[in-house]
């Protein structure tokens, strides 16, 4: 229930983030900067050092991308430095044209990024298919890795793929012992340690992977002869210089730079833009891709004038930035002045650091670059032609050639998918099915004409269209043959894929079936001939109407069913009577799959209470040994109207009159009790994981939870059904205003957030 003296809700603006003079703002944005700052430093020492560019330019990079980008980009969290995506390009044009003339080129891509942003195209960027985006960024780590692991080896890389893989043999039967064992434990603590259990693993994951990894890797190699990061004296690089080439080879590197560190940075803004909407709430407004490109153009000048590496976006340190509670773009731009004065005063500490741990380092960030959710992810679209032809033009010829062939073979399969048409037509008890499976363009049409003529006048006809296009010549053949044969007497329905109905009315709207009535237009009222005629019951019946309408043609065969053979629920759904809680929705369960039962507060009594209590009681008696439920939930939520009417009861007159509801809600006391003898910090008894418990009114609603499940328990029916192991209890929280579903894990008494890509059901 909705509690009925609860102040209205007034959002705050959505900015960066709180005002400046907010003191915890400050303290978070700090506590943020330190940790992305600890996982710039030696990244962007190993991406340097892959690139074959002096290791200050990482440091340049890093601290132009958090300061200039920082303060002008329009992705407040997101936090730049040497990118990562670039690595193999800007490694080919140190070879190619020099280190001062891929400087040049870094400030020319700056300048197209600068234009681009103005221009206001950041939104065209993201058109590029998943799949070549997916493909450049994993030839770019199988790139990486093929080079980095020669150093790890003890050895330098090769100028390409081809010869890094080709000299791999050679080089792993003559490893260098010193160089292999020091990548080793870079790269064992790197994969190990956001896996260390118990809680000193908790108290050390505090510790950013990155930095462990070197720190320990460094402790190793004391004592040994390896190469080590050698920092010139910091000062003013020369100017860039122009490169020394042809034209358009200059334009193609400037135009290679500005595609990748683009599509790196706005892939990353959008990533962690995501991360942050889910700490911030349905407040949190979203990142300025336009500004963002802008914001990264202008790192990109300022760190190529400076000698410094090309500047992008990472998701790595953005999201490190969201999860470290950054509440602004304060914490991105600290970092980078914690970068400046590392460079400046910490030398002597950075070149400790063995080359062998910065290059485990960026050879464990490329493999991680080759992402199997990704593969999974293009394989369920059908693209993994366009993502493996991607990735293998990459490695073997570069990243634009590689985004040229993605291209070209995305063209060639879309094509080809338009124009391969497959139709069927089989005959299925007198009745002649024409299925469509494909596109239904101009290409298809003598197709289609030929499958129509093999339906018999009169023979009733069902033409299912699997595809999603439809031109007009092929909807004009269609809908010819279509007059034709119903005026033969015939029949002919048509249908889209999985039997759903086609050519609605122009008139039908996209309602959903849980749309509030307040929104959904297909079951508003006329207006009433009677002024006195209640609305809300016209409302009712304009519901029951569109469901007739639109619904149940979809259902009736599966409650035809049900009808027939009864219900057999596997669930029992105890929750509460609130209107905001639409069960079917949160579970996605459809007729017959829930046994539902709803009360103010959802609350179950104990047996041998009195006997009005018995409807909760005789629900979960028939559930369990008439229709033999596997589990029972119990689920609270949040703002619950029953939980604050408790909480407003505590240390009430004790001769306040009794109504029906008090009295019902006496069954509530033990979760009132309860959370007392805890107190409201909850000493360990309840809490959410990720996140503290909001308030009492939230505390008392969990520990209810808890406490209706001990009550379940008490139940001689469902004590032996769980005692037998065919039953099982579970405990749910639903919190309203984010949509978000919470389980309970008794053992730590934590409930969990229910994330999207968890597909066990509770």
């Amino acid at each position: 229930m909705q509690p009925q003296s609860a102040p209205p809700h007034r959002p705050r603006a959505a900015t960066d983030g709180p005002a400046p003079s907010d003191r915890s703002t400050w303290r978070r944005d700090l506590a943020a900067s330190f940790v992305i700052f600890l996982i710039a430093v030696p990244l962007s020492l190993g991406i340097a050092l892959a690139t074959g560019a002096p290791l200050q330019a990482g440091l340049v990079a890093a601290a132009v991308g958090g300061i200039v980008a920082g303060l002008l980009g329009g992705a407040p969290f997101q936090v730049s430095g040497a990118a990562t995506g670039l690595v193999v390009v800007t490694a080919e044009l140190v070879q190619q044209y020099g280190w001062r003339a891929t400087c040049a080129i870094t400030a020319l891509a700056g300048l197209t990024q600068l234009a681009l942003g103005t221009a206001r195209v950041a939104r065209g960027a993201l058109a590029v298919s998943p799949a070549i985006v997916h493909g450049v960024l994993a030839g770019i780590g199988v790139t990486i890795a093929l080079g980095q692991l020669h150093v790890v080896l003890g050895d330098t890389p090769n100028s390409s793929a081809l010869e890094n893989l080709a000299a791999l043999p050679s080089e792993l039967s003559h490893p260098h012992p010193s160089a292999l064992l020091v990548g080793a434990v870079t790269a064992a603590v790197l994969v190990g340690w956001p896996r260390l259990p118990g809680r000193a693993g908790r108290w050390l994951r505090t510790v950013p992977a990155p930095l462990a990894a070197v720190a320990l890797a460094t402790g190793v190699s004391t004592g040994m002869t390896v190469p080590r990061v050698s920092l010139p004296q910091w000062q003013l690089q020369a100017l860039p210089d122009l490169p020394d080439g042809p034209v358009l080879g200059v334009f193609a590197a400037v135009l290679t730079v500005t595609l990748v560190a683009s599509m790196e940075s706005l892939l990353s803004a959008v990533a962690v833009d995501r991360l942050r909407a889910e700490h911030a709430g349905p407040q949190h407004e979203p990142a300025g891709l336009d500004r963002e490109l802008a914001g990264q153009g202008a790192a990109n000048v300022v760190s190529g004038l400076l000698g410094g590496l090309p500047v992008a976006g990472g998701a790595i340190r953005g999201s490190a930035n969201v999860a470290a509670g950054a509440a602004s773009r304060k914490s991105t731009v600290l970092h980078g002045l914690w970068v400046l004065l590392c460079a400046g005063l910490l030398t002597t500490v950075l070149e400790l650091i063995p080359l062998a741990a910065l290059a485990a380092l960026v050879m464990v960030v490329g493999v991680k670059m080759v992402s199997f959710a990704h593969i999974k992810h293009v394989q369920r679209h059908r693209e993994f032609p366009m993502y493996a032809s991607t990735l293998g033009a990459v490695v073997l010829f570069g990243v634009l050639q590689g985004v040229v062939v993605g291209i070209v073979v995305t063209a060639f399969l879309s094509l080809r998918r338009l124009a391969h048409t497959r139709i069927t037509v089989d005959e299925e008890d007198g009745s002649h099915l024409v299925r469509v499976s494909g596109q239904l363009t101009f290409l298809a049409v003598p197709k289609l004409s030929r499958a129509l003529a093999q339906v018999p006048p009169e023979a009733p006809a069902v033409v299912e269209l699997g595809g999603s296009f439809m031109d007009h010549t092929a909807y004009d053949t269609l809908q010819s043959w279509t007059n034709a044969h119903r005026a033969r007497g015939g029949w002919v329905t048509l249908r889209g894929r999985g039997g759903r109905p086609i050519a609605e009315p122009a008139s039908t709207h996209a309602c959903r079936p849980w749309t509030p009535w307040r929104n959904h237009h297909c079951t508003r009222p006329a207006a009433p001939t009677d002024t006195l005629a209640p609305q809300g019951g016209q409302q009712l019946l304009g519901g029951v109407s569109a469901f007739q309408r639109n619904t149940a043609p979809l259902v009736r065969a599966e409650l035809a069913r049900l009808a027939r053979e009864g219900q057999c629920p596997t669930q029992l759904f105890l929750t509460c009577a609130d209107s905001r809680l639409v069960t079917s929705m949160i579970t996605s369960s459809g007729p017959g799959d829930l046994f539902t039962v709803r009360n103010v507060g959802n609350l179950i009594p104990p047996p041998a209470t009195d006997g009005s209590c018995d409807s909760v009681g005789a629900a979960v008696e028939y559930a369990v040994e008439v229709l033999k439920v596997g589990s029972i939930t119990v689920c609270g939520h949040s703002g619950c109207g029953a939980m604050q009417a408790l909480l407003d009861s505590e240390g009430g007159e004790p001769g306040s009159p009794q109504t029906t509801l008090t009295r019902w809600l006496r069954h509530g006391r033990p979760s009132l009790a309860r959370m007392q003898r805890i107190g409201r910090l909850g000493r360990g008894e309840v809490a959410v994981a990720d996140r503290p418990v909001a308030d009492a009114l939230e505390r008392l609603a969990l520990v209810n939870v808890m406490q209706q499940l001990d009550h379940l328990m008490a139940h001689a029916c469902v004590a032996r059904r769980v005692a037998e192991g065919s039953l099982q209890l579970h405990g749910m929280y639903f919190h309203v205003g984010e949509a978000q579903a919470y389980v309970l894990d008794p053992p730590s008494r934590t409930f969990t957030a229910v994330r999207p890509e968890v597909l066990d059901a509770v």
